[in-house]
């Protein structure tokens, strides 16, 4: 018999070697899998949602922004340099209140020229009047022709005419004296400075904007071809921009008679329930007009999955999750949730925001709290697999 080469020797002893290794990691590959389809998902109260019946308003759309009913736009009367800026943006003010000066020197000796024209006027009509007195009375004695005194009553009307002239023109600059100070106009606050110290003001220039965040309501517009459902004294459902945590609600004050010619809508004002309204104006709104309501399942779109035109959510029927298309209805613009028109029942419990790894039939296990159920590094991978994060 022929002894094997070493060589041939060696590459035997290496292929039992690799044969050897490969069994044992096939075995602890197939162990661990099994193992992790073995193990159950572990949900936790935060990530069920239970199925319950909802009010879903119907109505006209409405959309608009939040404005105060009292605002006032504070522009310059007199052509003056801007010397002083009391007040800036946001800052509370009282009626009367000083917002800027503007220079007033060329105004104050328009003033002392037009008091002193006025004084004396005053005097020339005092000598007038007691000269046309005299006069008269001579006349009445016959000892003045009447041409006298017709005369110094005339004289006595043209100083009258000058003086009620004067007074005026002195009144005016006094007026004009006034408007070198801005000032609030009501109790409020500062929504828009728009000048500074050395500025230019001419006459029309802009100032100030102030607005009484009291005062706020929604200013909305509606489709033309949804006028003959708007009636006042409805309510109104509605979110603003920028609180979208909170839902407000309103009453419908004032109707406009007239659409906007190029977008064909109607505006709408609306007052917000006592004591809700916001205190800052211009935020965006949206929401609709409650002319009907039903009681229907509602569901929020983080819980749907979409396939095409499909939606479907992932039920937990019993110890495993179960997918279960769904057929959905209107969305309600002012909540962002769907109707369910077929899939789901009152008291169905599905996942709230189900992520893109789950499958069919996979075991799941209700704990209190995920974390306080497995190690740190367990519960996070769990998260992971219920969320898709």
């Amino acid at each position: 018999m022929t002894r094997p080469t070493l060589p041939a020797l060696l590459t035997l002893v290496a292929a039992l070697a690799l044969s050897s290794c490969g069994g044992e990691s096939g075995k602890k590959d197939a162990a661990g899998q099994n193992k992790q389809a073995a193990a159950p998902l572990l949900i936790a109260p935060e990530d069920q949602l239970a199925m319950s019946l909802a009010d879903f308003v119907s109505g006209p759309v409405i959309t608009g922004s939040i404005q105060p009913e009292k605002r006032a736009d504070l522009r310059a009367e007199v052509s003056a340099v801007v010397l002083q800026v009391m007040k800036e943006n946001g800052e509370a003010v009282k009626r009367g209140d000083l917002l800027a000066r503007l220079d007033d020197s060329s105004i104050r000796e328009q003033l002392t020229s037009a008091d002193e024209s006025a004084r004396v006027s005053a005097q020339s009509f005092e000598q007038a009047e007691r000269q046309y007195q005299r006069l008269k009375t001579l006349q009445a004695q016959g000892m003045s022709s009447l041409q006298a005194t017709e005369d110094a009553e005339q004289r006595r009307n043209n100083a009258q005419g000058d003086q009620v002239a004067a007074k005026a023109r002195a009144a005016q600059a006094r007026q004009q004296l006034q408007r070198t100070e801005v000032r609030a106009p009501f109790d409020g606050i500062v929504s828009e400075r728009k000048v500074s110290a050395g500025d230019t003001a001419l006459v029309g220039k802009e100032l100030f904007k102030v607005m009484d965040p009291r005062s706020m309501r929604f200013e909305g517009l509606v489709s033309a071809d949804r006028m003959n459902e708007l009636k006042v004294g409805q309510s109104v459902n509605f979110r603003v921009n920028g609180l979208d945590e909170k839902s407000f609600a309103g009453k419908i004050r004032r109707i406009d008679a007239a659409a906007n010619a190029t977008t064909r809508q109607l505006e709408v004002l609306v007052d917000f329930a006592p004591g809700t309204a916001p205190n800052v104006a211009g935020l965006y709104a949206e929401g609709r007009v409650e002319t009907a309501s039903i009681r229907t399942l509602m569901l929020a779109d983080s819980a749907l999955l979409r396939a095409g035109d499909e939606a479907f959510v992932w039920l937990i029927k019993g110890d495993s999750l179960k997918k279960t298309p769904i057929k959905l209805g209107e969305r309600d613009a002012r909540r962002g949730e769907f109707i369910v028109l077929s899939g789901l029942a009152a008291g169905d419990q599905i996942l709230r925001k189900p992520g893109s790894n789950l499958q069919d039939g996979q075991k799941v296990r209700l704990v209190a709290s995920a974390k306080a159920s497995m190690p740190a590094g367990a519960a996070s991978a769990n998260v992971a697999a219920v969320t898709g994060k």
